[in-house]
């Protein structure tokens, strides 16, 4: 076969991949925090943007004011407040006042002559100085003198003022200061803190502490047994039996028959309460008592001091119901970023730039900002589409609940709105519909399909989980229901399930076994029988 050269034509198509939509593509899966973040990056970066709810720059109020300071913060008076510049009304002057400020009065020796007595006896200087000293000596009465600003200020923030919270870290650090004079120990148990989590507790091996400080293990375990001295009780734990132990110590309760109980939790994890008796050598009214105790111990002792605030999660999208029975779907117009483009400014700075560099860098802003604003808009409709399309396919869950929720994929929407399913899956991501069931992800609606044991319709993986718990709620406690029994009734309503998959679903739910189950409800069953019983003979007691 010969090697020979040629020159051919051919013609393709490919997508590329431009920075833009590669930022488009971002945008759309961002959440509403997040999208708030990148448009205020957006807003500080590029000059030609600004908020929807803003003035423009060019506008008087804002722009005079802003040349003399804050306004009514900065003491002093911008055009804003008159046009006198002397904080009057903004009237001009009276001819004859006008005559008098601009004639020349002539010399002092003139003008004492005028007057008919010396200057010094005109303007005395004594009304000033005593004034000033008063102002001087008399105290803030408001609250702008103190420096703090105007409380009709839009700036004013009533939290500001509020103490910060005190860290677990700081609480120990405040102790391991009067605990410790030796800069070495001071130096380990600092260490040891800044290990302890937000629960309160260390990580089980300490053993590369010593190593890193150059300490001996000794030292270390040393200053570990005084900082689990430390308040809260409890605290520095390598697990939660050294945490209750700790705590049981403090309240002189760890005896014998305690310490077989808290070394043997999983035992009371599993309500063996046979074996426990056995083990802590006490009767049944005993170790109920000594369950009692160990109930009323705080497993987590560092969780009661400051940790990071839960964000409150705010909805994308609404679905109301609508006035011909129907829903109503729109969108959370308090998530979206509202942004312009300031074609005017953009407009007077090309009549006044002359070199070519700061035309590049504005023109490229334009079409950044342009570009920003377009990719805004398109993403709040993409988001209304699919949500949309989803209360359209799911109209059962919400009019009867989540026992009617038809298994959906990714696909059925992105052909029912003709886009990629790549695209429905960013736009699922971290966006939340507010229901009148509740606040859910909009990917809690796109859920697997069971199949149906008379081959009917399918049913949805998250509606048969739902069947699952309320066939657990609903047990006797003489009659606990093993996944075999589950899925025996599961088939006799219609749903074809495999015993796994039960068990799967159970235990994704936290729903413990059926001997788990008999076990508790045995054990409640029996405390409040025993209750009664007490109850009971309490009142037969002679009086």
């Amino acid at each position: 076969m010969a090697l020979t050269q040629r020159l051919e034509f051919r013609q393709s198509q490919s997508l590329v991949m431009t920075p833009q939509l590669m930022q488009a593509i971002k945008l759309l899966q961002l959440s509403n925090l997040d999208l708030t973040t990148f448009v205020e990056e957006e807003l500080e970066r590029n000059p030609l943007l600004e908020r929807a709810n803003d003035e423009a720059p060019g506008g008087e109020a804002p722009a005079e004011a802003g040349q003399f300071g804050d306004g009514d913060d900065s003491g002093g008076q911008g055009e804003g407040h008159g046009d006198d510049g002397f904080g009057g009304s903004g009237d001009a002057f009276e001819p004859g006042q006008e005559e008098w400020m601009s004639k020349d009065l002539g010399t002092r020796a003139e003008i004492e002559q005028t007057l008919d007595t010396g200057l010094d006896n005109v303007f005395s200087e004594e009304p000033a100085e005593a004034a000033a000293r008063n102002a001087q000596d008399a105290a803030p009465t408001t609250y702008t003198e103190w420096g703090g600003g105007a409380s009709g200020d839009e700036d004013y923030n009533l939290e500001a003022f509020v103490a910060a919270e005190t860290t677990l870290s700081d609480h120990l650090a405040e102790q391991l200061s009067v605990a410790f004079t030796g800069a070495a120990q001071r130096m380990i148990g600092q260490y040891l803190i800044d290990l302890v989590d937000e629960a309160g507790y260390l990580p089980p091996d300490l053993g590369q502490a010593a190593e890193r400080l150059g300490a001996t293990q000794a030292d270390v375990e040393d200053v570990l047994a005084v900082l689990q001295k430390f308040d809260p009780a409890g605290v520095c734990a390598r697990n939660l039996s050294e945490c209750l132990a700790i705590q049981l110590r403090e309240l002189d309760r760890y005896d014998p028959a305690m310490q077989a109980l808290v070394e043997h939790l999983d035992l009371l994890a599993k309500r063996d309460i046979a074996s426990l008796r056995k083990l802590c050598g006490v009767d049944d009214e005993d170790i109920a008592d000594m369950i009692g105790e160990i109930r009323r111990l705080n497993p987590k002792p560092g969780m009661k001091f400051g940790s990071a605030r839960l964000q409150t999660m705010v909805p994308d999208v609404y679905v109301r119901p609508g006035p011909d029975g129907g829903w109503h779907v729109e969108l959370n117009s308090d998530t979206l970023p509202r942004v312009l483009v300031n074609q005017t400014y953009y407009s007077e700075l090309s009549k006044k730039i002359g070199k070519d560099g700061d035309k590049s860098y504005f023109t490229d802003a334009l079409q950044n900002a342009t570009w920003l604003v377009r990719a805004l808009d398109q993403r709040a409709r993409t988001i209304l589409k699919v949500a949309t399309e989803i209360v359209r396919q799911q109209d059962g869950f919400f009019t009867h609940g989540v026992a009617h929720l038809r298994p959906l994929n990714l696909k059925a929407v992105a052909d029912a709105i003709q886009m990629h399913e790549s695209t429905v899956s960013r736009v699922t991501a971290n966006k939340y519909m507010a229901t009148n069931r509740g606040t859910f992800e909009l990917k809690y609606f796109f859920t697997a399909s069971i199949a149906s044991a008379d081959g009917g319709e399918a049913h949805s993986a998250e509606a048969v989980r739902h069947h699952i718990k309320q066939l657990i709620d609903s047990e006797e406690p003489s009659a606990i229901l093993s996944d075999d029994t589950i899925v025996e009734r599961l088939r006799a309503s219609g749903i074809d399930i495999a015993r796994r998959t039960v068990a799967k679903y159970r235990e994704a739910m936290r729903i413990p076994s059926s001997v788990q189950r008999r076990r508790d409800k045995q054990s409640a069953l029996g405390n409040v029988l025993s209750t009664a019983l007490s109850d009971r003979s309490r009142n037969t007691e002679p009086a």
